[in-house]
């Protein structure tokens, strides 16, 4: 098989091109790509942007508001060492502006630069779509048995999950994307939600996938009207809860767990199905050890 040089602007996407073993192929990634950690160790970072880790999330999204507004970029392409490494086949994605550089961006370096690099955009909205896009790399990337082989594996662990929560109680679930202001997460997370076997007390997939990025501003009142009996934050390091929502049945049972936002959408997604239920099932249900 002959090797194609991959260029990554997408976290999720690194983590795909490991998965399918293609670690060695991959020259380029972005300043976010930490998953595994030798993607950014090790290969050349493409892309730029603020550092944010000492932001608080209300910081964080009044910086975002203020560049849209003046029309100003969030991520920076350093096109000409992009250039430099000769890429074969670029992912990126156009299902979220303040998630990752869009592939615009990238399509217009390339033309400015005489670059002759293929674009593949990863933009998927529903659990299926997200496994669909390790077909789509690992078609591209002339690995397809191997993509296949991974996707089948995946989905039985989805298979697992599903068996194993089948007949019990279905618990409400609040999973949050960011939390100030709160924004309920959409796109393949309500999948996911019900892949683990619990209700969404929040997550309504046709309107968040219809209004990009796949986010749902949450008042503080509805948020309490739900009374999620558990809820994951999207975020890390853990966010402190704000006031109104520590009267949570989630919060009373010790069921708010904060989950990586920079997990999905990726293999890792499988196992967070798997993570889901544990967290906020009845005793019985978290000794049960899934495969």
């Amino acid at each position: 098989m002959e090797s194609v040089r991959l260029v990554s602007l997408l976290p999720s996407a690194t983590e795909i091109v490991y998965a399918l073993g293609l670690g060695e192929d991959l020259v380029g990634v972005t300043f976010e790509c930490d998953e595994p950690p030798a993607a950014r160790r090790d290969k050349a970072v493409v892309v730029g942007g603020r550092d944010t880790r000492d932001m608080t999330p209300g910081q964080i999204d009044a910086y975002v508001k203020t560049q849209l507004a003046a029309g100003a970029d969030l991520y920076t392409l350093h096109a000409d060492a992009l250039a430099g490494l000769d890429p074969e086949l670029i992912l990126t994605q156009d299902l979220c502006r303040v998630c990752a550089l869009p592939s615009g961006h990238v399509d217009a370096a390339l033309d400015y630069l005489g670059c002759r690099a293929d674009v593949l955009s990863l933009d998927p909205y529903t659990l299926d779509q997200v496994l669909d896009t390790i077909h789509a790399v690992g078609a591209r990337a002339g690995v397809p048995d191997r993509a296949d082989t991974l996707v089948t594996a995946l989905r039985a662990r989805l298979d697992a999950v599903a068996a194993a929560v089948a007949g019990r109680p279905r618990p409400r679930v609040l999973v949050v994307e960011w939390v100030d202001p709160p924004f309920a997460a959409g796109h393949w997370v309500p999948d996911l939600v019900e892949a683990a076997g619990v209700s969404r007390s929040a997550q309504d997939p046709a309107p968040a996938r219809r209004r990009p990025p796949g986010t749902r501003c949450l008042p503080s009142h509805r948020t309490s009207c739900w009374s999620p009996r558990a809820a994951f934050t999207l975020t890390a390091p853990p966010p402190r809860p704000a006031r109104s929502h520590r009267g949570f049945p989630a919060r009373r049972y010790g069921r708010s767990t904060p989950t990586a936002s920079s997990s999905a959408p990726v293999p890792a997604s499988s196992t967070a199905s798997r993570r889901s239920p544990r967290s906020c099932t009845p005793t019985p249900y978290r000794r049960h050890r899934l495969v």
